[in-house]
Order: structure tokens, then sequence, then C-alpha cells
């Protein structure tokens, strides 16, 4: 009798904007706070009611930690987020700090031959997103249960990739909204897609004693 493939469902929400996110900085490992305005945003949203999850994963940069307290104000019941080393933001090395655009324009740079090589583009120093790939997968094999993941752009595009085996050239297989929820199915160990782009909502309305709702 063959065995049933085990499916596990993986949330993946992108922190809140920072200033560097507004400048259009690659950020990498650099530990900057969220916006104010960002944050108080997020504190008056929830996520949608489905899909549901049992455990939130964070990156254990700053970013991502705000990013689920601030939400977990407005949901009774919120999983407490404990820190995954896989969720971290790849590393840019000695790009960190640099918009795209200005090292597109330094040809002593390296930066567009580098970002030719798709999923092997490989900063100064840094990672490149076959190498997140990589610890990101010995993550999903022992995942266990529905999990939010609150991470970074550069994460979710490496598993987009691994799901739908895209080399990172040419147009993405699907267009993110960076300020929605992102859902995979994460069977046996490997990401599919499933739900993409969904909104979150306004956070449920608390009484005057600060109880949830009833």
């Amino acid at each position: 009798m063959s065995r049933r493939p085990r499916a596990v469902v993986l949330g993946l929400l992108r922190h809140g904007t920072t200033d560097w996110n507004r400048e259009g900085r690659l950020q990498g490992r650099a530990e900057r706070a969220l916006d104010p305005a960002e944050e108080a945003r997020l504190r008056g949203a929830a996520l949608p009611a489905l899909p549901r999850f049992d455990a939130v994963r964070v990156s254990p940069l700053q970013r991502t930690r705000q990013t689920a307290a601030a939400l977990a104000t407005g949901m009774p019941g919120w999983p407490g987020a404990t820190a995954e080393d896989s969720l971290v933001e790849m590393d840019w090395g000695a790009w960190e700090g640099c918009r795209p655009a200005d090292l597109r324009r330094d040809p002593g740079s390296g930066f567009a031959a580098a970002e030719a090589q798709g999923l092997d583009l490989m900063p100064p120093g840094g990672e490149s997103p076959r190498m997140v790939q990589d610890r990101l997968s010995r993550w999903l094999a022992v995942l266990d249960r529905p999990t939010l993941a609150v991470t970074h752009k550069g994460v979710i595009r490496a598993l987009l990739a691994l799901a739908h085996d895209w080399p990172m050239l040419g147009r993405a297989p699907a267009k993110l909204d960076w300020q929605a929820l992102h859902a995979m199915l994460v069977v046996d160990g490997r990401p599919r897609p499933w739900c993409y782009n969904l909104p979150l909502v306004a956070a449920p309305a608390r009484s005057g004693n600060g109880a949830g709702p009833a």
C-alpha cells in the first residue's frame, strides 16, 4: 500500500515597512525597526479567518518580531511567536544598504551580471537564493503543524521559486502583494502553490475592559 503524502499548511507574511523599504535599499541582515505608522497599522489588522495556524515562527530580525507582536495585539488567542533561524533574510553582504538601481548603474559593482545568475546570484560576502532554499528545505522537512512564518521578501521569493520550479529569471510565476498573506502546502517537505494575496482584515473590536470579543 502506498503511503499518503504528508501535507502541512505554511502561511507566509512579510514584515511591515521600514525606512529602508521606503528608500528601496537592500536590508539583508541589517536591523531596521518598523516605521511607527506601519506598526500602528498592523495593530489594527488581523489575519483572515482561513487558513488557521497552530504555530507562529518569525525570523530572528527585529522587523519580523515587531510585525508579529503588533498583529498579536488585535488577535485574541494568537499563539506565541518563536524565532526560527531558517527564516532570516538573505545575506546581501557588501550590497546591504544599497539601492539596486544604483548598483545597476555602477558597472564596477557586478550587480547586473549577478542578477543574470538567477538562483545563483551571489552578493560579495553574502549568500545566494539557492543557499536560502537549502536552509529553508531543512526546516520544511521537519514542519509538522499548520504554521505562519513572519519573514522577509527574499525568503518568500526563494519559497516561490521552489514551489513553481522557477529559476528566478524572467517574470515571477505569481505577482505577490507584499502586505498580504500567502499560503502554500508543504507536501513531504516541499512547498506547493496554494493561495496567494489573501488580504489582512480589520482587527476585531475590543470591549472597554480590554477583553476580546464575546
